[in-house]
Parts: structure tokens; sequence; C-alpha cells
């Protein structure tokens, strides 16, 4: 006999154990189904985010991001360290426990907010009077019945055709979190977020980096002038950043992976490395969902076909996060599965999507919110810009960090700020102010007028702020 509940999650990632238990708390009776594994083949909800994403990869940034300091920073601040060395075993487990304490806080919050929890894949069986049948397929197979479905089982890394993941040799985002040693050469296809996070981890232990980016221009979707800003600090770290280029045969041996590949001039060259990782994009996963028993549409992505509220062509089947259109973004499928629960429960659940923020975690730290200025452009929009250095900027000087500027755009004739784009140290947290006023639909004058701390990095926001109707108070 199968189990009975009001919503039936399929996925534990940000979007669905987020979805669960804020169902849970508007008071259904809720089940979360999830197959991620630990090492120990335990439960380890979270998601790609949890397990193989944001939180581990941030863990060795971290990690990294010191070492560098006590290399080459320290000394300015008189500090003398000499003999530093990196135990990159160590490193890895520090991440690991990082990764468990989140998993371990999941299941803790689906105990405390009553969801039960269901530990292996989930699949659609049949429809059913008032619901739908979905199997559960892991240690012990079950099976329940739910009223509303919300799958939420996010993506996977795209492969490149013809060169599958390996996972020693050929490395995803999963393998690029778990190599046990500083390679000598490190080559990545693809200078997105996960590129080149996680060339920046590499590069500062040792490794020679080298990325292979087939478009012409360097993180197209980011404001020009601050992926040049961007450009500009990476290239003086010493990644190796090749744009416009065609990538060929790849091949791996006992020695590594030589990558054959055409040049932005079309000129032929090979790159001989000891791994390769591999960040191309990611694809919806739908695999061993058995959508066709029940006739859930794709699209010709392979996503879930969703209206704007995240409805699917099936009644009572929701889908949210990257299954679905829309950035692959954690926080955006958080947001979603707290607004499908809420509409669930007949309340008005909302998701801006012109104001989700972006961010690279590298160092210089890249946000932005709202629209580009080449966008604004493309789109015949009236707008004023103003931008302001962290090299004038005073917590900047004493953190030791002044790269970067805070660039703000708003409406020519209302003020109304439509773009705030930031690279330089915590641009992640310096974002949030952006993204607050942008929902209250600020002008660029309530940010200038605002008190900020001083001395704050926040400073900088003010002063782009004024900018943008030629004042400044920094001399």
């Amino acid at each position: 006999m199968s189990k009975q509940f009001d919503v039936i999650v399929i996925g534990g990632g940000p979007g669905g154990y987020i979805a669960a238990i804020r169902a849970a708390q508007l008071g259904f009776n809720v089940a979360c189904i999830d197959e991620w594994k630990n090492d120990k083949g335990g439960p380890a909800p979270g998601g790609t985010c949890t397990n193989v994403g944001c939180i581990p990869s941030k863990a060795l940034l971290q990690s990294s991001e010191h070492f560098e300091h006590a290399n080459k920073h320290f000394a300015e601040h008189g500090i003398t360290a000499t003999g530093v060395k990196m135990d990159v075993a160590k490193m890895i487990a520090r991440k690991d426990t990082v990764v468990k304490q989140n998993n371990d806080g999941i299941l803790y919050l689906f105990k405390k907010n009553k969801v039960s929890f269901f530990h292996g894949r989930g699949s659609f069986a049949k429809a059913v009077e008032g619901g739908y049948e979905i199997k559960v397929a892991g240690a012990a197979e079950e099976t329940l019945t739910g009223k509303q479905i919300i799958i939420a089982t996010g993506s996977n890394a795209r492969a490149l055709p013809g060169t599958p993941f390996d996972e020693e040799l050929v490395l995803s985002n999963d393998g690029a979190l778990r190599v046990g040693a500083v390679p000598k050469k490190l080559g990545l296809i693809g200078s997105g977020v996960i590129g080149l996070e996680m060339g920046s981890v590499w590069r500062r232990l040792g490794a020679e980096v080298t990325i292979l980016e087939g478009l012409p221009t360097f993180l197209g979707a980011v404001d020009e002038q601050i992926a040049k800003e961007a450009k500009k600090a990476f290239d003086k770290q010493g990644l190796k950043i090749e744009l416009g280029v065609k990538v060929g045969e790849i091949k791996t041996s006992k020695k590594g992976v030589s990558i054959a590949y055409t040049n932005a001039k079309g000129e032929a060259q090979s790159l001989d490395v000891d791994k390769l990782i591999v960040s191309i994009g990611r694809v919806p996963n739908t695999i061993g969902l058995n959508t066709e028993a029940v006739g859930l549409q794709l699209d010709e992505r392979g996503a879930i076909v969703v209206d704007g509220d995240c409805k699917t062509n099936l009644p009572g089947v929701w889908a949210v996060g990257d299954v679905v259109r829309g950035p692959m973004l954690a926080h955006k499928a958080e947001e979603e599965g707290v607004a499908v629960a809420e509409r669930i429960a007949g309340q008005h659940g909302h998701v801006n999507f012109n104001t989700i923020p972006w961010v690279i975690y590298t160092s210089p730290e890249i946000a932005w919110v709202g629209r580009t200025e080449q966008q604004l452009k493309a789109d015949g929009v009236k707008y004023k810009a103003g931008s302001f250095p962290f090299l004038a900027n005073g917590r900047a000087r004493a953190l030791g960090d002044t790269t970067g500027m805070v660039k703000m755009l708003a409406d020519a004739e209302t003020d109304e700020i439509l773009g705030v784009h930031i690279v330089g140290p915590q641009a992640s947290e310096l974002i949030a102010e952006a993204v607050v006023a942008m929902e209250f639909k600020a002008s660029s004058e309530d940010i200038a007028r605002i008190c900020h701390a001083h001395p704050s990095l926040s400073e900088a926001t003010k002063e782009a702020a004024l900018a943008v109707d030629k004042r400044t108070l920094n001399f």
C-alpha cells in the first residue's frame, strides 16, 4: 500500500529541499525524495550545489586564497611566513567536512519541519485519482502517492561530444573538486563560472592554467566594462585565457590529455595538460524520471516546460530550478521552490527574474544584477552611468585589494536603477544592497543619499550612485 502525501518533492537540492520545508510550514504533509549519496552510501541531500557545486567550490577557493595570501601578501603586512606548503589531501578533507555539515543541516531541517525524507531515485509510475503515484528506487523500493508533485531534479554537466567525463583525466565539476594533487599543467574548456573558479583554485596552488573559450568575448553575459577589468586582473595573476578558439580532437593517455584546437586567427594549436576540466554549461536532468508514463512535456533542450508560475502541462505537477527555463542558479531555484509551495497553498508566490543576482567567486569577485550597458544600448533605453574605482576607497586600501570598481546604470528620465555591476573585493556581499534597492524601485539618488558606514567597501556603491549625476564626495 502506498504512502499518501499532500506534496511530494522529487529532488533535494536548493529548489527541492526549500520547497519541501516551505510546504510543510504551510501545513501540508510533505515527502522529499533525493538520491545523492555520501562516500558511505548514506543520504547527502543538497543536490549539485551542496555536493559538487556552490559549497565545495567555495571551500576550496577559501583554502587556496589563504595559501596565496600567506605566500604573496603576508610580507606587506609585516608577517614573515616561510616554507608555506599546501596539504591538498587535508584541503579536500576540509571541503568534504563542510559539505557533510550542510548535508546534515538539511536532514535536521527536514526532521524539524516534519518532512518525510526518502533516500533514492524518484520517478513517475502513473497518474491516479486525485494525484500521482511516485516510485522510490533506493535500498528498498517504496511507492508514494501525492496530490501535488514538485520536480526539482536539477542539472548535469554537459560533456564535449565524443569526450565523456572519466573524472580522472577529463573532469566535470565533480572531478574538479576531487583532484588529489596539484597538476603541473591544467586545461579548462569554458571560461564561465566553473572554469574561472576552478582555474583560480589550482592556479593559486601552483598549476599552470590555460582556459580555452569558444566565444570571441570574455564573459559575454557580464557588463563589458566590468568584464574587461576582470580580464586584466586574471591576466596579471597568470591565468592564460584564449578566446575565440575551436576545440578539435581530444586524446587521453597515461601522460595526460592532449587538446587540438584552432585559435582566433584560425591557426592550428595543441595543448598538453595533466588534467582537463570541461565546463561548457549544464543540461536539465530528467534522467530516470519516467516522464513518458504521465505525458510530462519537455522542450527541445530536455527541460521541463513550465509557465510563469512553474506549472507544467499536467494538473498538480510543478517544476523548479535548473530543470526548467531561466538561469541555473541555486538562489533562483530556492525562490521558485518557495513560490510554488505558496501557490499550492493558495498564496501569491513571487519571483522577480529581473533582480536575481549573479556572482563569480574569483579574486576579484564579480557580481551583477539587472541589465548591462550593452543591453540597454541594444534596447534603445536612455540611461545614465556612474562608476567608482576601489582604488579610491579607503577600506579597500586597508584590505590591500583595490582591484575593480562599482558601476551603476540608471534610467535617464526617472533615475530608477536599472543595473549594478561590481568587480572587486567582496562583490558577492555588496551586490545585495543593489538587489534590495532595485526591488523597491529605488533611484540612484536614493542610494547616494543613504548614509553608508565609513570606512567601508559599500561607500564605493554610494560613490557610483553619486557619479551617475556627475557628483562625488571622495576627493
